[in-house]
């Protein structure tokens, strides 16, 4: 057992008889580890842009809320009668009357 170990340890196995088929083991092992790394490398790159997105999705959902109820406070009548006050337009004193339209049906 001892010697095996100081066997693979100096490298024998690469130069001995059959060191092509180590090689060839080697090799294809070194492809995996390389895809399995670039995998990997690509997965945490696509979490962080999932994590980006999210973030942008907050901030924009928040801008929305701010944006609404900046224009429902727009759409108060006492902001509008502020608002046309300075052209001059005032609300009136009498309020309005309904105007109904008889037609004649034949």
């Amino acid at each position: 057992m001892r010697k095996g170990i100081i066997d693979i340890l100096k490298g024998k196995f690469l130069v001995s008889g059959d060191a092509p088929k180590n090689w060839l083991f080697i090799i294809f092992a070194s492809v995996l580890a390389t895809i399995m790394i670039a995998s990997s490398h690509s997965a945490d790159k696509k979490v962080h842009q999932v994590a980006a997105l999210n973030e942008q999705v907050k901030e924009l959902k928040n801008e929305f809320v701010d944006m609404r109820s900046d224009v429902q406070r727009l759409k108060l009548e006492s902001t509008i009668t502020e608002n046309v006050l300075d052209e001059g337009l005032f609300p009136s004193e009498v309020p309005p009357r309904k105007i109904k339209v008889k037609t004649n049906k034949k």
